[in-house]
């Protein structure tokens, strides 16, 4: 069995600065730079049969390189947050992307992804944050942006079946074709 899920990998200095901002709450546990992405479509766990026609069906995507921006940080989970994350700034050609694969994997018969896509990066998982910790964070990193960057590939990544994932393994890469 294969845990798969395609995703944007980070430029270096992006995530470097995503680093820098963390630390400072108990019961946050920080994900390793090295492991910053923005999942595009959970695939999840699948045969390795099924896996290589998704492989093989991404490589056939129509792309073209983009430009992002990471705008913001805040939290999923509400009054009961679990995860810190940086939003992505709003991107019609990543969204047209994410619907593309979304379409791809459900016609290889897999199931449609139940979440709202909400692309971001996540930084830490948490436990029982101390919540006014939390909001002093989320406030002092609010309206933070990172410089703009492009992307030129996407991802078919790989992890363990473990609680919060990673590390993650490149298995393919897909590059974006120049308008």
């Amino acid at each position: 069995m294969l845990r798969l899920f395609t995703g944007l990998e980070l430029p270096e200095d992006v995530a470097l600065d995503l680093k820098m901002m963390q630390g400072g709450i108990t019961g946050a546990r920080w994900i390793d730079a090295q492991s910053f992405h923005i999942t595009l479509r959970f695939i999840g766990d699948i045969d390795l049969g099924l896996g290589r026609e998704v492989a093989l069906a991404l490589d056939r995507l129509e792309t073209k390189p983009m430009t992002i921006t990471i705008k913001g940080i805040d939290v999923f989970g509400g009054n009961k947050p679990h995860a810190i994350i940086a939003h992505v700034e709003e991107n019609a050609e990543l969204r047209r992307l994410q619907q593309a694969q979304e379409r791809l994997c459900q016609t290889l018969g897999l199931e449609p992804e139940p979440r709202k896509f909400i692309p971001h990066v996540t930084l830490a998982r948490l436990r029982e944050a101390e919540p006014r910790a939390l909001q002093r964070f989320i406030e002092s990193h609010a309206l933070y942006r990172s410089a703009p960057f492009v992307v030129e590939r996407f991802v078919l990544f790989s992890s363990r079946p473990s609680r919060g994932g990673g590390p993650y393994a490149v298995e393919e890469t897909y590059d974006m074709a120049v308008a």
